[in-house]
């Protein structure tokens, strides 16, 4: 719970009070490799905090092929957001790459928090603009090669290499599998 209300307090101020009325609204929840915390088909209802593990966000192109936008790890909200607060069926999925421990607040008591705490839609604001910016597709740039694209992803996710299957990372970088073994057999 600490990791939680220290990654809230950088957005804004709480008091104690504030701090336990946090704490009851969140309940621990544990999420195996390949399950999924958010579906296409679904409407999502639920906001998560990544305790440990990682999560994928993908979704599948109109030729069938799966996808993956980003990684999600340790210390960062999960939701997919603009489905979550508009009620809306969502076309991507939220997949966890590891098994993962995670603090999930139902869509409930996520917007309670709005109607008792004076600053918590300022304090949710700006985390949830952290949360899509994390979730936007910022890399790789697919005008770049192959090669370049994977050491860009060595640089900027170093934790992630040995804990991500390399089917997630090709999809992201946007080559095979087979492509991608190759580029890591010549950088080694």
């Amino acid at each position: 719970m600490e990791k939680l209300i220290n990654y809230i307090l950088q957005f804004g101020h709480l008091n104690q009070q504030q701090i336990n009325l946090i704490s009851s609204k969140v309940k621990e929840v544990q999420l195996k490799k390949d399950e999924y915390f958010s579906e296409a088909g679904k409407i999502p209802k639920e906001v998560a905090f990544v305790l440990q593990g990682v999560l994928r966000g993908c979704y599948y192109s109109n030729k069938g092929e799966e996808i993956t936008r980003c990684f999600i790890s340790e210390d960062s909200l999960v939701v997919d957001y603009v489905n979550f607060e508009a009620r809306a069926v969502s076309s991507d999925y939220l997949q966890a790459c590891t098994d993962c421990t995670l603090l999930v607040f139902s869509k409930q008591d996520w917007e309670e928090l709005s109607e008792i705490m004076v600053d918590w839609d300022k304090i949710k604001n700006k985390m949830v603009q952290l949360c899509m910016y994390q979730k936007s597709r910022k890399g790789p740039v697919i005008s770049q090669d192959a090669s370049t694209r994977y050491l860009e992803f060595m640089k900027n996710h170093p934790s992630l290499l040995n804990r991500v299957p390399l089917i997630y990372i090709a999809s992201y970088l946007g080559v095979t599998q087979q492509s991608l073994s190759r580029i890591r057999k010549n950088i080694r």
